[in-house]
């Protein structure tokens, strides 16, 4: 065999595996976002696959056990039992009544595992009534009323 047939195997056996492997991991990375209403729904492959769902944490629902934390999220008048597994520490704002977006798989049973948790700033810290983001007064418009 020439030395550039050589050459043009070895390189076009370089560039499939590079490429299958590239496809591999998108497929792999993917996440689908549904609400909790919509899981229920879900046909068994789409439960299989990788989920986020957002929702509130129930109050009083917040369970520390071994190797997990179980807690209850709530959103459009319906309840999802969660039990995080994840290796990353809970943020510090994830508390009851918290915002919280889960990252994981739906189980058959109705439970969710979640691999990550990522809780959204609680609401004392937006800005009150009549001021804006940054806590200053709002500006008024040029007919004196409030913008």
């Amino acid at each position: 065999m020439k030395v550039k047939t050589k050459f043009g195997i070895g390189v076009a056996i370089i560039l499939v595996s590079l490429s299958t492997l590239a496809w591999m991991g998108a497929k792999e990375s993917k996440t689908y976002y549904h609400t909790i209403t919509e899981l229920s729904t879900l046909n068994s492959s789409a439960a299989r696959q990788r989920i986020r769902v957002g929702g509130d944490v129930a109050a009083g629902s917040i369970q520390h056990m071994a190797g997990r934390v179980d807690f209850v999220l709530t959103g459009e008048g319906k309840n999802l039992p969660v039990s995080y597994v994840g290796s990353d520490p809970l943020p510090d704002t994830f508390k009851d009544g918290a915002q919280c977006l889960i990252e994981g798989h739906a189980m058959p049973d109705g439970r969710f595992v979640a691999e990550q948790v990522q809780a959204k700033c609680a609401s004392k810290y937006e800005a009150a009534p009549g001021q804006d983001s940054s806590g200053a007064p709002a500006p008024y418009s040029s007919d004196g009323h409030k913008s």
